[in-house]
C-alpha cells in the first residue's frame, strides 16, 4: 500500500515518494510567541503530529523541524507594552506552549530552532538573493522582488492581479511592486536590532522559514506544512524566495490544515473568539481536544461547541472502558477458553489493522481510521459481555497500543522520549549557553529531568543518562 497525500502545490492527491527513500524531511510553522496559542492553532500542531507518528508507523525515518518566530511587530509592540525585553516576553510564551504541547500529547521535535538564533542564516540567504537579482535594498530595508521571479503564484496557482486583489497590502513608496515583500526590515527607534551589510535592523518574516529549512533539511524539503492561513502570502513567498535561490523545488509536498471555527467563524484572536489550553482544560481533558481534533480530515474545517466536545468525550470514555474491561480479561480470564467467535475475530484483527492502514494511507484520513476503531469496539464489547478470554483481550488490546502509537489517544503512559529527541534537546541547550540564554538553557534541562534524562557537562561536552 502507499500513502497518498494532497499536495497544495498541485492541487491534486500524490503518491508520496520522499527524495530519499525511507527518510523524510519535514517542516512545520511554528508559532509566533507573542501571546499563548489558542486552541485553533493547537489543531494545526496536533494534525501535523499525527502525519508525523504515521509516517513512522509506516516505517519512514522522519526528520521533524518546527521553528519559533521570537521576533515580529506584534511581539515588540506587547513586550513594550509589558516593559520587558524581547526574549524574556519569547521564553515566557515558548515555555506554554510546549506546555501546551506535553498536555496534547503532541511528540517535540527533533529541532525548534528560533528565529533570532538564525540571524547569520538568514542575512546570508538576503545576500545570494541580492547577488542573483532576486531582491533589492532601499534605504536599509531590503525587499523581494517578485517581477524577478515568474514563477511566484505556483502554490497559490494565482496571477498576480488576484493575489493583489485579495491580499492586505502594506502601502509603501520604496517597493517597486506592491506585492514585493521584506526580506529585511531597518531599524526604528525603540526596536530591538542586528547588524547587517545594510544597517541595524532584524529579519523580514518569511525570510527567517527559509533559512532555517535549508539549513537543518537542506535545500528540498519532502513535506513543508502550516495552517492554510499560511498558504497566502507566507508559503508563497517562502517558495519563491527559496526556490529562486538554489533552482531547485523548495518541498516536494505542501500540507496545510484548515482552521477551527466557533460559531461559524474562524477563531483568530482579532476576532476575540479564542480559547487558550488553559481556559478548556478547566472543563475538558486535554486529551478530549485532541480527539475532537482527530474527529474530522485535518484539511476538513472543524466547528468548535460544547455539545461536540461532549460527544468527543463520550466515544473517548467508551474506548477507554474497552480497554479496560480487556486489561480485567487478561489478568482474570486466563482460565476461559477460547470460543470459536473469539478465534473467528482473532483471526481478523489484521484485517483489522489493515483497514485503519488504507485509511489512513488516504491523505492520513484520521477520521476514516477513527470509524474502523469503533467497528472493532463494537465487534470486541459483544464478545466482552459474554466473559472473554485472555488470548482475546491481549490481541484487541496490542491492536489498540499500535493505534494509540499512530493517533496519540488512549495511550497508557507517556510517550519515552528517544535518543534521537533527547540529542536534539542537548543541542537546543548547547546553543542557548552559547548564546548566554541561561533561562532556556535551565529550561531544556528541566524539561529533560522531568522525562528522566540526567545531564552531566563534562570537558568533553554533555552526556545524558536514563534513571
Amino acid at each position: 500500500m502507499t500513502i497518498r497525500v494532497h499536495n497544495d502545490l498541485t492541487g491534486k492527491k500524490e503518491d508520496f515518494v520522499p527524495l530519499r527513500p525511507g527518510r523524510v524531511t519535514f517542516y512545520l510553522c511554528g508559532p509566533t510567541v507573542y501571546g499563548r496559542a489558542h486552541i485553533g492553532n493547537l489543531r494545526t500542531f496536533v494534525s501535523f503530529d499525527v502525519i508525523r507518528r504515521y509516517l513512522r508507523y509506516r516505517g519512514h525515518e522522519v526528520t521533524f523541524v518546527r521553528n519559533v518566530t521570537d521576533v515580529d511587530d506584534r511581539m515588540i509592540k506587547r513586550s513594550q507594552e509589558r516593559g520587558i525585553t524581547i526574549d524574556e516576553l519569547a521564553t515566557q510564551y515558548i515555555e506554554l506552549f510546549e506546555t501546551d504541547q506535553r498536555s496534547l500529547n503532541i511528540l517535540p521535535p527533533e529541532v525548534a530552532p528560533r528565529a533570532t538564533a538564525h540571524v547569520p542564516e538568514i542575512i546570508g540567504l538576503i545576500e545570494r538573493l541580492l547577488q542573483k537579482g532576486l531582491a533589492y535594498e532601499a534605504d536599509g530595508d531590503v525587499y523581494f522582488s517578485i517581477e524577478a521571479y515568474p514563477e511566484y503564484g505556483q502554490l497559490t496557482r494565482q496571477s498576480l492581479d488576484e493575489m493583489q486583489a485579495g491580499a492586505r497590502v502594506e502601502v509603501n513608496e520604496r517597493k517597486r511592486h506592491p506585492l514585493d515583500f521584506a526580506l529585511w526590515k531597518r531599524q526604528k527607534p525603540g526596536e530591538p536590532a542586528w547588524n547587517s551589510p545594510w544597517g541595524p535592523g532584524r529579519p523580514g518574516w518569511h525570510i527567517e522559514c527559509s533559512a532555517m529549512a535549508m539549513k537543518y533539511l537542506g535545500d528540498t524539503l519532502d513535506i513543508h506544512a502550516g495552517g492554510i492561513d499560511l498558504l497566502f502570502p507566507h508559503h508563497e513567498n517562502e517558495l519563491a524566495q527559496s526556490s529562486g535561490v538554489t533552482g531547485k523545488p523548495f518541498a516536494r509536498y505542501w500540507l496545510h490544515g484548515a482552521f477551527l471555527n466557533f460559531e461559524g467563524e474562524k477563531m483568530s484572536k482579532s476576532l476575540g473568539n479564542v480559547f487558550d489550553l488553559g481556559e478548556l482544560s478547566r472543563r475538558y481533558d486535554p486529551e478530549v481536544l485532541r480527539f475532537f481534533y482527530l474527529s474530522v480530515h485535518y484539511r476538513s474545517p472543524l466547528s468548535l461547541s460544547d455539545e461536540l466536545l461532549q460527544s468527543a468525550r463520550s466515544a473517548l470514555e467508551r474506548l477507554k472502558n474497552l480497554q479496560d474491561n480487556l486489561r480485567y480479561q487478561v489478568e482474570h480470564g486466563a482460565l476461559q477458553q477460547v470460543t470459536p467467535d473469539e478465534a473467528d475475530l482473532l483471526s481478523r484483527l489484521g484485517e483489522y489493522r489493515r483497514r485503519f492502514i488504507e485509511q489512513m494511507d488516504d491523505d492520513f484520513n484520521s477520521a476514516a481510521a477513527l470509524a474502523v476503531i469503533f467497528q472493532l469496539t463494537r465487534e470486541v464489547n459483544l464478545l466482552v459481555a459474554r466473559g472473554g478470554s485472555a488470548e482475546l483481550a491481549r490481541g484487541v488490546l496490542a491492536l489498540f497500543d499500535e493505534w494509540a502509537g499512530v493517533l496519540g489517544v488512549l495511550q497508557t503512559g507517556p510517550n519515552p522520549i528517544t535518543d534521537a529527541e533527547v540529542e536534539a534537546l542537548v543541542t537546543r541547550r548547547q546553543e542557548a549557553r552559547r548564546a548566554k540564554n541561561w533561562s532556556e538553557a535551565d529550561r531544556i534541562r528541566d524539561r529533560l529531568a522531568a522525562q528522566g534524562i540526567v545531564l552531566e557537562d563534562t570537558p568533553q561536552g554533555v552526556r545524558y543518562k536514563r534513571k
